[in-house]
């Protein structure tokens, strides 16, 4: 019998007309590796939800679902707590929504352990935690520490233990490396791989980048509006894709392979950035002698009107903190920003102040972290707009409408209800860029904008920040872990490594020949797609 059974299973969401899922079979083994990809919304996180038994109340459903011979819509509670965790793990798209900041490492493991293993003696619990950390090529230092203290990548390999800890049949992995630059996530996926063959556990990777499945998966399951597609050998599907959408998926992630720089003629300095340090503060021995964290320590760069800079480099090395502090929302330690000639963080909270920070908006790498959870699409459109005083409630709706037919949220009339917990991993982030376009900025910082997004809906949002771009002379700082895309959408990238600029040029020039550590390493880890197979004639 197969782990994982699906036979023409038909998901219903609650009054909603169209089904989530319609008719999809697929069948997985113990030991299988099964990567499953589509576009925003097709049905890739509906499928696993539907197979942990985490669907809202009120869903429906049609066909065969079973897990190891069960099917957990018809489980009682107690059975289906002990079939998550036990046999199906899940590895988590962001890790913080499954970790409690105020729980320590051991705690979670402990936690978990006692639920499921409760007659262990407490000895056992801690030589497990360690052994679960060392498999995650985590330090024990670790098992002290809390969420916060942790890195992006700790965080994601704390996910993988807690998911592993249970030895699990089947692990559904749910774009586990999606906020991961290169370097973490090839760390990431092969500690979740070698953990997965270790414990002979199957592994069904929700991605949508085509590269990452092409690397650690097997076969391939291609959705497209609920329904399967395209499903084979991995290899076999991105060398000669026979359906058009999985021709789309595979011909928009190539777009990143081997594409040259954009380039452009010199126009007027649009943003000045001199010395910019920002520096966090670490507890020291005492209280009035912090020690500091230099994550980004003495950075130049200017920027022109029509310009886009990428800015790439490992986890730690500075980006976010660099667009935070360009954004006024970290104090700085030292260094000028000036923004057509004026400075920018000088003279906080007046009226000028706030016409300049309106020209200066930001497109944060987690959509839910600047979406009030509260407001609904077209609230949270219009709050800005009522804020710098550029439209009233009655007669905001039109931009509002505007901006979401923009981002591709269409019919834009259908969203402007939703709340953001009812979007897609992607139409969150087209919401939040839209929430940042809709201010008309001057420059727009983007940090990884695209993480959640697929290949298709990536290529989309590029043609629509170049179109932007050329028609506004809006300049762009593009923050991205992935060297290919800076290199092709971007004029000029900057390698960051130690909160300093190491490395700068064009991106197909880095990609050619690199020539510091940080940057030879995020070109050994870019994952590359199989080569077209070319027919014989």
């Amino acid at each position: 019998m197969a782990l994982l059974l699906l036979d023409k299973l038909t998901i219903r969401y609650p009054h909603q007309r169209q089904p989530a899922l319609l008719k999809v079979s697929l069948a997985l083994e113990s030991g299988d590796r099964l990567a499953l990809v589509g576009p925003s919304g097709c049905g890739k996180s509906t499928l696993a939800r539907a197979i942990l038994g985490l669907l809202p109340q009120g869903s429906t459903g049609d066909g065969v679902l079973q897990v190891a011979g069960r099917d957990p819509r018809r489980l009682q509670p107690r059975h289906l707590r002990q079939l998550r965790g036990a046999t199906v793990g899940l590895v988590f798209q962001d890790p913080m929504t499954r970790l409690n900041p105020l729980l320590t490492t051991w705690d979670h493991l402990l936690d978990l352990l006692a639920a499921h293993r409760p007659r262990w003696p407490r000895c056992r619990y801690r030589q497990k935690a360690r052994d679960l950390l060392e498999q995650v090529d985590m330090p024990s230092r670790c098992l002290d520490q809390y969420p916060h203290q942790l890195s992006g990548g700790m965080r994601q390999r704390l996910g993988i233990a807690l998911t592993m800890a249970l030895e699990p049949a089947l692990v559904i992995a749910d774009e586990p490396t999606t906020s991961l630059d290169v370097v973490v996530a090839t760390q990431v996926m092969a500690a979740l791989s070698n953990l997965c063959k270790r414990q002979g556990a199957a592994l069904l990777l929700i991605t949508h980048d085509l590269a990452l499945a092409g690397s650690w998966c097997s076969r391939m399951a291609v959705l497209g509006e609920g329904q399967l597609v395209e499903a084979g050998p991995v290899q076999q599907l991105l060398a000669a894709p026979r359906t058009p959408l999985t021709r789309a998926l595979v011909s928009a992630a190539r777009l990143k392979e081997g594409q040259a720089s954009p380039r452009r003629a010199s126009t007027r300095p649009l943003l000045q950035v001199t010395g910019l340090r920002c520096w966090h503060a670490l507890p020291g021995p005492w209280p009035w002698r912090p020690r500091w964290l230099r994550a980004v320590d003495g950075i130049d760069l200017n920027l022109e009107a029509g310009e886009t800079i990428g800015i790439v480099g490992a986890s730690g090395c500075g980006k976010s903190t660099l667009c935070h502090g360009l954004a006024g929302l970290m104090p700085l330690r030292g260094g000028q920003v000036a923004l057509n000639g004026q400075a920018v963080l000088q003279g906080r909270g007046g009226r000028r102040h706030r016409q300049l920070r309106r020209c200066l908006q930001m497109v944060f790498q987690d959509p839910l972290a600047c979406l009030n959870p509260a407001m609904t699409v077209e609230d949270a459109l219009l709050d800005p707009l009522l804020i710098h005083g550029l439209a009233h409630r009655r007669g905001g709706r039109e931009k509002v409408l505007e901006a979401l037919a923009a981002v591709a949220l269409t019919p834009p009339e259908d969203f402007l209800d939703r709340l953001p917990r009812q979007l897609s991993g992607g139409q969150q982030q087209r919401l939040a860029i839209a929430r940042a376009l809709i201010l008309r900025p001057l420059v727009l910082l983007c940090d990884e904008p695209l993480a959640m997004l697929d290949a298709v809906t990536q290529k989309d949002m590029l043609e629509l920040l170049q179109d932007l771009r050329r028609r506004l002379g809006l300049g762009l700082i593009f923050v991205t872990h992935d060297l290919g895309i800076a290199a092709s959408f971007c004029h000029r990238v900057l390698v960051l490594d130690g909160g300093h600029v190491v490395e700068e040029g064009p991106g197909d020039a880095l990609l050619a020949d690199p020539r510091t550590r940080a940057t030879r390493q995020l070109v050994a880890a870019c994952p590359r797609l199989p080569r077209p197979v070319c027919p014989v004639t």
